[in-house]
């Protein structure tokens, strides 16, 4: 169990690293769910007892969420927006990529120096390290980034991170606090796909830093 969850946070960490350094939406999308489908069976990983059915319920939910409805939702607002590349992010891809490694190496310290205070579970010494990584570099994705939809993807990979602390807590945490958080996220994504498609079609385009000149 160990061995797979580390497995799944290190190829975390990989498609975080390549999120930053792809410019195709498509691409960004498509490793999104793939990201969100490995994390959905994270909380049966590190399950502190018996698998139960809520803990079942809970993986379900997230893996059809995150790797299946969101991307479909992003995919069918980049079809209707008809993007199809970021166009020059305000940070270049290699420095994304150098800056991403920095991100690792700060959240490994950070990681080493200030570990989770729940020593009763058994979780994974690179757990907490991933999941500030992930959530820093999805907060980089929606700074450094013009196209809307790859801010929203950046949203997304943000959530990731807080998604992987929470399962590391999922047993002690109440089963409606969990898919509350779910909803939230489900609804930002719903509401910003509306507004990306309403954008799109009233300017023909979505790249934000344009936008912001807007007069009335």
């Amino acid at each position: 169990m160990d061995f797979a969850v580390e497995l799944i946070l290190v190829f975390v960490l990989l498609t975080d690293m390549t999120l930053l350094g792809t410019g195709r939406l498509a691409t960004s999308i498509w490793l999104s769910a793939v990201q969100g489908m490995a994390l959905g069976v994270l909380p049966l990983l590190v399950a502190e007892h018996e698998i139960t059915l809520r803990l079942v319920v809970f993986a379900a939910v997230v893996f059809t969420l995150k790797g299946i409805v969101f991307p479909r939702l992003l995919s069918r607002a980049a079809r209707m927006a008809d993007v199809k590349h970021e166009v020059e992010p305000i940070v270049g891809y290699s420095a994304s990529i150098l800056i991403g490694l920095v991100i690792v190496i700060l959240s490994a310290w950070v990681g080493a120096a200030f570990p989770l205070p729940i020593a009763h579970l058994p979780v994974s010494p690179v757990l907490l390290p991933t999941a500030l990584a992930t959530i820093l570099s999805g907060l980089f994705l929606i700074v450094s980034r013009r196209t809307a939809l790859t801010q929203v993807v950046g949203y997304l990979v943000l959530e990731n991170g807080i998604y992987i602390l929470g399962a590391a807590l999922a047993q002690e945490e109440p089963f409606l606090v969990e898919m509350g958080v779910l909803l939230d996220v489900f609804v930002a994504v719903f509401v910003m796909g509306i507004a990306i498609f309403h954008i799109s079609r009233e300017f023909d385009h979505i790249d934000v830093d344009q936008l912001t000149s807007l007069k009335d």
